[in-house]
């Protein structure tokens, strides 16, 4: 009898896993989807440089890392970025899509680590605000970086655009995503979660 109760205690706990991974991944891809389909939907160029564009293609990815952990934004991050690449923004090269990952990447990192320890919205608030830096950040050593090699732009005219152009469009592109995201996450995190 009581090895009768363990199994099926043991199989109910396989299913709710089972259940739990399902929903996981079909949410999962839900933010992928939304993400992408708001890269299509909105850009908005940033007018001191307009190659530059503003989208919202990080709002989910962000609400992914605050419902399933880092991890999963990184992942969501590398999907994202990698389906946009090949559609969306396909006029990007593959240059695009690093400096996506490696920028979006960092914020979730970040943002994802500060939050799963302390799940509060001033927690929450302190990890988009610290994300939102980090990615800045990481921009500028991936402009430095990449910009001179395979873009064709001497380093002197990076320099010369980081505090004009590089730093505020990064600060203002994250710093809009992290506002929407504080404001979304908790009123939806129960539909994705389940």
């Amino acid at each position: 009898m009581e090895n009768t109760m363990k199994a099926n205690n043991q199989t109910k706990d396989m299913s709710r896993n089972r259940n739990y991974t399902t929903r996981k991944l079909v949410s999962m891809a839900m933010l992928v989807a939304i993400s992408v389909v708001l890269v299509y939907a909105v850009h908005i160029p940033f007018p001191p440089a307009p190659f530059l564009e503003y989208d919202p293609a990080d709002i989910p990815i962000l609400i992914g890392a605050f419902a399933f952990g880092p991890v999963a934004g990184v992942v969501l991050t590398v999907i994202a970025s990698v389906i946009q690449g090949i559609t969306v923004s396909a006029a990007g090269t593959w240059i695009g899509i690093v400096m996506h990952i490696f920028a979006t990447g960092c914020c979730v990192i970040v943002a994802g680590n500060i939050y799963r320890r302390n799940k509060t919205k001033k927690t929450a608030l302190i990890a988009l605000v610290a994300g939102a830096l980090t990615q800045t950040v990481a921009m500028v050593f991936m402009n430095l970086l990449l910009t001179p090699l395979f873009m064709g732009e001497p380093l002197e005219t990076v320099i010369g655009m980081l505090l004009p152009v590089i730093i505020p469009f990064n600060l203002l592109k994250a710093g809009i995503n992290c506002i929407v995201t504080f404001f979304l996450y908790k009123s939806i995190s129960h539909v994705i979660k389940g």
